[in-house]
């Protein structure tokens, strides 16, 4: 299936867009404090639980033992929502999902929207789709209203201004507010209190009027088709009650099979993103009731290169995701990067795993991603759902190196070329030729050892991004077979 993403500028290379962001001294200083605070807090948070250990396994089983039946639950899922009262779509790509959205709000005769964070929306970029249909999007998160506001991206899965501090928010409340609605108070400070409040009175228009609320959802209950959001500001509820219209758009991996599953995610979720003992809102709606909320609801299952991730054994593990963001917060390469050097809704360690396999390996930034990590491992160890993402980049690295993967192109099955790492594998095939000619590799050996004091300390040509901040290894006065010859006096059997 098509893997699209509407709306996505073009984005460069990890590297570089990386390099760019390590130089700007706010944007570092404005995630270490956010990061570091989050994650000291949820540790604490985790560590209240004595069975932390079995939840995180527990949560393993049941996404797994999901993806593996998923055709059935979702299946299921259809059934319960259309005998509750509500209709589904299915969209095999973002084209398709967005021309249904839009579809059902022109048949509202309405011409704008109210949104609850949702990354399944911004990844196939709705909001610009709609725009292009005349329909005006307006985001109710707080961070997301900041993002918007400012015409920026978002930077982060569970705070997406996390790279904006309280002085440049109230710059952009005060500046951009009145063209969207109710304007910022006079005087206004950057105070949270203040700002929260600026934000409260500008939204809460937006939700009196609003007939049509477009959702995400955090998991879907394939049991009884309830769909369930968790947030902390109460925006979402406002959007998932008051309008006659709700359209939610959600990722097939969002399914879970049934009521009871939700015990285990609605402990680990919390604790693993805000580092808070229970969701101060969630929401969970299933179908339409008379007189209690929306009077018509709408499911769009998005696939948008699932299935496709689904088939790869060792990367279908980051379909388990449930968006907690705890290993954003502890990954140091995020903390120096900042989550627009990813070029995708989806930054972090997750967001290397994911985006590759959603888009393909394709694009620069794509084939880039899975090098976005020291593979320290710390984004595994604080996982909610135990993914393995250091096993999964290293899986994309040799799918990249190895030629990307295999994409449909009309009727034919064909093997996209890599990009940017013929250098490599050109580096590899000598190295596996010198191992397999002893004889060869002692001579090399022994002319790099002799010519030491010519070797250069900075690698030349593309090799010089890693070595512009580490030294060159010294090579040895004497290669080590030379050494154990001379020494022991034995012969050459070293193996």
């Amino acid at each position: 299936m098509s893997a699209t993403f509407v709306g996505m500028p073009a984005f460069p290379a990890f590297p570089e867009a990386a390099r760019e962001a390590v130089h700007d001294a706010t944007l570092r200083a404005n995630l270490r404090h956010a990061t570091h605070t989050i994650r000291t807090k949820r540790a604490r948070a985790v560590g209240e639980l004595s069975d932390w250990a079995e939840l995180r396994e527990a949560g393993r089983r049941i996404k797994d033992h999901t993806l593996r039946h998923l055709d059935r639950y979702l299946v299921r899922l259809e059934e319960s929502v259309t005998a509750a009262g509500g209709t589904v779509h299915w969209a095999a790509d973002a084209e398709e999902a967005n021309r249904i959205v839009a579809e059902l709000v022109r048949a509202t005769g309405e011409s704008e929207v109210v949104k609850v964070k949702s990354m399944a929306t911004q990844e196939i970029g709705l909001n610009e789709a709609l725009e292009a249909e005349g329909i005006r999007a307006y985001e109710t998160d707080l961070a997301e209203l900041i993002v918007q506001l400012g015409k920026d991206r978002p930077s982060h899965i569970l705070v997406p201004a996390i790279h904006r501090n309280r002085g440049e928010i109230r710059d952009i409340f005060a500046s951009e507010m009145e063209a969207w609605g109710r304007p910022a108070p006079e005087g206004l400070t950057d105070t949270p209190a203040e700002l929260a409040e600026a934000a409260r009175l500008h939204l809460r228009e937006k939700f009196l009027r609003a007939k049509v609320g477009v959702s995400g959802a955090n998991f879907m209950v394939a049991e009884t088709g309830t769909l369930v959001v968790v947030e902390s500001e109460g925006n979402g509820r406002m959007c998932l009650t008051l309008p006659k219209t709700l359209i939610s758009v959600v990722g097939i991996e969002k399914v879970v099979p049934t009521w009871r599953d939700l015990e285990v995610f609605l402990q680990t979720l919390p604790r693993s993103s805000t580092a808070e003992r229970m969701n101060p809102y969630t929401s969970m709606w299933t179908g339409t009731t008379d007189g209690d909320g929306p009077d018509t609801f709408h499911l769009v299952l998005l696939d948008n290169g699932r299935t496709d991730t689904l088939a790869d054994t060792v990367g279908r593990q980051a379909l388990r995701c449930i968006r907690c963001s705890a290993c954003l917060n502890v990954c140091p390469v995020y903390e120096r990067a900042g989550g627009h050097a990813y070029g995708s809704v989806y930054p972090g360690p997750i967001g290397a795993i994911l985006s590759p396999q959603l888009r393909g390996t394709a694009s620069e930034i794509d084939a880039s991603l899975p090098y976005a990590s020291s593979l320290c491992g710390a984004c595994y160890e604080v996982c909610p759902v135990a993914i393995d993402i250091p096993e999964v980049l290293v899986h994309l690295r040799e799918r990249v190196v190895e030629g990307g993967p295999a994409v449909r192109e009309g009727n034919r099955v064909v093997l996209k070329p890599a990009r940017g790492h013929a250098a490599e594998r050109a580096a590899m095939r000598a190295a596996r030729w010198a191992f397999a000619h002893p004889g060869a590799l002692r001579t090399g050996q022994r002319l790099a050892s002799r010519t030491r004091r010519l070797h250069p300390r900075t690698l030349p040509g593309p090799g010089r991004a890693w070595s512009g901040s580490r030294d060159l290894p010294a090579v040895p006065a004497e290669p080590f077979r030379d050494w154990w010859q001379r020494t022991r006096g034995g012969k050459d059997d070293v193996k």
